[in-house]
Parts: C-alpha cells; structure tokens; sequence
C-alpha cells in the first residue's frame, strides 16, 4: 500500500513541514528500507514480497527523491536534517525502533539512525561514508554523469533502449552487475526518478565532506558489499568493518552497487538474517533454499 504523511520536523527556525511517500507491505515487525541517491523506494521492489512474509515492510522516498517533495526552504539535505525526518516517520507511524536496511546512501543514513538508536538493528548495503577522497571523488563523478545523461535522454530514447538487454546494460550497468534483470518499466521509470530528483544536487553537495567515523555499539550491524561494485569499491567494507568491529561484514558474489535486483533472493537472507540478530523470533526462515552470503575474512559477529 503506498501512502503519503506529513510531518512537523524540527528545524533551526520552528518546525516545518515535510511530505514523505512510503509504501508498506507484509507482516510481523517493522523493517523500514532506504534508497540511494537519485533513486526510489522501488529500488527495493525485487525483494519486497520475501521480506514482507516476515516484516512489517515500509520502503520510503527519500524528500526530494521519487515521490517525496523536496524539502521547504530553510531545511538542508544533510544527514542531520534527513535522519530527523525519518525519525519522525517513525513516530508518525508508530515504528518502535524498528529494524532498518538502506543501500548506499541509503546505507549511510542507516547506519546514523544506528548512531543515535533509533533503531533495532541495521544492514547497509554498500553504505556511503567509509570512502578515500580519491573514492569519494571518483563516485561523486560517477554519479554527475549519470544525472546528466539521465536528464538528456528523451523519453522515447530511453523507453526504446529499456526494450532490449543491451540498452538496459547501457543504462543500468553502473549500479547494477546484471542489468539485463531489471526489468523494462522499472528501468524507465528509476531513469526518470534520476532526471527528476529535486534533491540530487543538494544531498550530493552536502556529502562531499560526510565521512562515517564512530562505532555503533549495542545494535546489531550487518555490511553487505557486492564484489563487483563498480561505484564504492569493496575494500571500503573492510574501513567499516574496521570502524564498527562488531559489525557483521558479507560478501555478496555476484552483485554491484544496488544488489537487491542483481540477487534478490541473497538480498533478502541477508537483511532478515540482520534483522534476527536482534528479534526474539531468530530461528523463524522463510521456506525454500537458504542461499548463502560469504563473510569476508576476519569479518566476525555479535
């Protein structure tokens, strides 16, 4: 079910008000999912339904992404700012601390509601914020250049390209490691959430000083890392394994930045792998094969 609140957001001059989109689906407790920068909630789409036959599943548009508005004026697209609407989402929806997975950005931001416990528990796949400057530097410019292809494609171009697997590779094959999965319509309409994202140069603006530095003791903490990530490279998982000791880091054959599409089914394991480690239910799986994610070496557990 897809829906849209407004919240009253603290802010430096009295609070203000902010539209965030969501859709919710599934049973059990409550998962929220993140999105990266210049995508949408629909970037979850493929391992929705495994995760809400154990989770209470809510993936969110991010303001100014998808179809969030962008946030008044006065309010900046900083991580302060951003994790103080999702934690007034939680209280909007009555989310007690739920569990909570984000990828890239998405991953970021998880991670700081990590932070500041907001939350139960945390998988961030691919997370920003655990980058060189000569890292940082190349993905920002990575990312530029989608944008701006994004925005100059034409509409018809880029349904026509979406017909066929190669054009979906040309589109795709940054953030995606098999990119001729993804579907015709969703591949034209995360196009589009590109071209179209108000907040995309505000948020990556805002990031380029951002730098992930502080353990998140008492919260269980699962990293996930494609290895064949093309925008964060992998060795960024061992800064954060670093930086967060008891965090869980696994490696995900196959996948590249956004690996929910890319191996949906791993995906899910992972996150609700994640989420158990803090849930009285552990031991609770979904039917079928239980695909395997690979801990990196020296990785560990809580």
């Amino acid at each position: 079910m897809s829906a849209t609140v407004s919240l009253k957001v603290p802010a430096a001059q009295g609070q203000q008000d902010v539209t965030v989109s969501y859709a919710r689906v599934g049973r059990g407790e409550p998962l929220v999912l993140i999105h990266g920068i210049g995508h949408h909630r629909q970037a979850w789409d493929p391992v929705v339904d495994i995760l809400a036959t154990e989770r209470d599943v809510i993936a969110v548009d991010l303001p100014g992404f998808g179809a969030s508005p962008g946030l008044p004026a006065g309010l900046a697209y900083d991580l302060p700012t951003t994790n103080a609407v999702l934690a007034t989402l939680f209280e909007a929806l009555e989310l007690d601390r739920p569990h909570v997975a984000g990828n890239s950005l998405g991953g970021l931001l998880a991670l700081e509601l990590g932070r500041e416990k907001h939350v139960r528990s945390v998988t961030a796949l691919s997370p920003a914020g655990f980058w060189s400057q000569a890292e940082r530097r190349y993905a920002f410019g990575v990312l530029i250049a989608m944008r701006g292809i994004a925005e100059r494609l034409p509409l018809p171009l880029v349904e026509r390209l979406s017909r066929t697997a190669a054009g979906r590779t040309a589109l795709t094959s940054t953030i995606y490691a098999r990119p001729a999965r993804r579907s015709p319509e969703a591949v034209v309409a995360e196009t589009l959430a590109l071209a179209q994202a108000t907040g995309f140069a505000e948020t990556l603006r805002a990031g380029s000083a951002v730098q992930f530095t502080d353990d998140i003791p008492g919260i269980p903490v699962t990293v996930g890392w494609g290895t064949r990530d093309m925008l964060l490279v992998r060795s960024q998982g061992v800064r954060a394994k670093q930086i967060i000791p008891k965090a869980r880091l696994v490696r995900l054959p196959g996948c590249g930045h956004c690996p929910m599409n890319d191996d949906p089914a791993l995906v899910a394991r992972v996150i609700l792998d994640g989420s158990r480690r803090a849930s009285p239910e552990a031991g609770c799986g979904v039917g079928g094969p239980r695909p395997t994610a690979h801990s990196e070496p020296g990785s560990g557990s809580r």
